[in-house]
C-alpha cells in the first residue's frame, strides 16, 4: 500500500492569501495536489478542506502543516485532534515550524514522550495567544466606542430620490433592478 504525504493550510478570512503557506509545503515536498486549504477560523474543525483531508488519510500517511495552530486554536481541540490523527487514524505529523513535532523521527517512547509535550505547550500557547487577541480586541472597541469613533462599514449617503424610487418600486410600477439603476446603486 502507498502512503500518501498531504499538506493542509489555513486562514481565518476569505481576504488572507494562503500562498506563502502553500509555498513552504511544496518547499518541504508535498505534492500541490495533496494539499488542501480552508479559508475558514480555527475555532472549530467544521473546515469542508479539513473534512476532506480527515476522510483521505489512512494509516501511514503523513500530514503536513505549516503550524500546529493550522488544526484550531483551542488547546483542547488541538491535543484531541491531535490524538485522533495518530493514535486513531496512524498517521504522522510534521510541523514545520516546529522541527520537535514531528512524528516521522524518534518513535521511541521518549520522543513519543517529548512531542506529545511540546504539543501540549504550544497548545496552551495558541489558545492564550487567541485569549488575548479577543481581550485586546474588545479593549480596542469599547475604547473606540468612548472616543466616539463609528465602527464598520461606512455609511453610504441616501439618494436624493429615495423615498420616490421606493414608493414607484413598492407599487411595482418598477423592478429592483430598475430601482438599482435610477438610485445609482448599481456597481456598488
Amino acid at each position: 500500500m502507498t502512503h500518501r504525504t498531504y499538506g493542509y493550510a489555513r486562514v481565518s478570512r476569505k481576504q488572507q492569501n494562503e500562498s506563502r503557506q502553500v509555498q513552504n509545503l511544496i518547499t518541504h515536498g508535498v505534492d500541490e495536489r495533496f494539499i488542501m486549504v480552508d479559508k475558514e477560523s480555527g475555532k472549530d474543525l467544521d473546515r469542508p478542506q479539513y473534512e476532506l483531508l480527515r476522510n483521505a488519510l489512512r494509516n501511514g500517511d503523513i500530514l503536513v502543516i505549516p503550524s500546529i495552530d493550522r488544526l484550531g486554536r483551542n488547546y483542547n481541540q488541538i491535543i484531541q485532534e491531535w490524538g485522533y490523527l495518530t493514535k486513531e487514524l496512524v498517521i504522522d505529523i510534521q510541523v514545520l515550524d516546529m522541527p520537535l513535532l514531528d512524528t516521522t523521527v524518534n518513535k521511541d517512547l521518549l520522543g513519543s514522550f517529548i512531542s506529545d509535550l511540546v504539543l501540549q505547550i504550544l497548545s496552551y500557547v495558541a489558545e492564550q495567544e487567541r485569549t488575548f487577541i479577543k481581550k485586546r480586541q474588545t479593549e480596542g472597541i469599547a475604547l473606540a466606542k468612548q472616543n466616539s469613533k463609528r465602527l464598520g462599514r461606512p455609511k453610504i449617503p441616501q439618494p436624493k430620490n429615495f423615498e420616490e424610487v421606493h414608493i414607484t418600486w413598492k407599487n411595482g410600477s418598477i423592478s429592483s433592478k430598475h430601482a438599482q439603476e435610477l438610485l445609482g446603486l448599481r456597481n456598488l
